[in-house]
């Protein structure tokens, strides 16, 4: 059960696709305008990675190392129309605000990633879990940015007035800049509240290696690698 709900946590908080990896940026800057825009961009993310995961890990040993990643491509691909064709039939308000950025799922470096990595190296429940993971993660980043650029740029938080009539939005946050600012404020809380590390502790007893990152000379990190593994396990 463990590995099953360990792809959760890493996807959510360790391995988070937006502020940690950094994956996935184009859509992350552009959407999140709103708090419904980026839980509307995450959402669907979600769905074509969830889908995207479980037929390439069935296809893991069908697919031909050769050409794997237009396997991938074309498997993507047709998830995402499936997905774009259910927004524009079911939810159209929200197909015409994401506009160009569904089809640009296909190339998303996160949907591919998680391919490469992931999907074609485990078994189709695990890539489900997975994918739910990284999407949970990717969602909770986005409606987070869009949260609060919609605050403080309209007042608004999930299109409902809550500032004060005296307040004065600050409108760049809404606009191309307000992305790059918000991202690096929430990046940086992100990393402050990880979970300790060689390089973010004062007393890193937990490490086998002492925690000597200025000294290191690559051996002691493997060390510390594989004792950490072990512990997981």
């Amino acid at each position: 059960m463990k590995k099953y709900l360990k792809p959760l946590y890493n996807g959510i908080i360790k391995e988070n696709p937006t502020f940690v990896l950094m994956l996935g940026m184009c859509p992350t800057l552009a959407v999140t305008t709103s708090a419904i825009n980026g839980m509307g961009m995450g959402l669907t993310t979600m769905v074509v990675l969830i889908m995207s995961n479980f037929v390439i890990s069935l296809l893991r040993h069908v697919i031909p190392s050769r050409v794997r990643i237009p396997a991938y491509i074309v498997i993507v691909a047709s998830m995402v129309t499936i997905v774009q064709l259910l927004l524009q039939g079911y939810i159209p308000t929200l197909y015409d605000t994401l506009g160009i950025y569904i089809p640009l799922i296909v190339v998303n470096c996160i949907i591919l990633g998680r391919a490469e990595a992931f999907a074609s190296k485990n078994n189709p429940l695990l890539s489900i879990m997975d994918g739910i993971g990284m999407g949970l993660g990717f969602t909770l980043a986005l409606t987070c940015i869009g949260l609060v650029r919609e605050l403080f740029g309209a007042g608004t938080a999930f299109n409902i007035p809550v500032m004060p009539d005296s307040y004065e939005p600050m409108t760049i946050l809404v606009m191309a800049p307000g992305a790059f600012f918000v991202l690096s404020l929430l990046t940086a809380l992100q990393n402050k509240l990880k979970m300790p590390s060689a390089t973010n502790t004062k007393n890193p007893s937990h490490l086998k290696c002492g925690g000597d990152c200025m000294n290191c000379h690559g051996n002691t990190c493997l060390t510390n690698k594989l004792s950490l593994e072990k512990e997981d396990q």
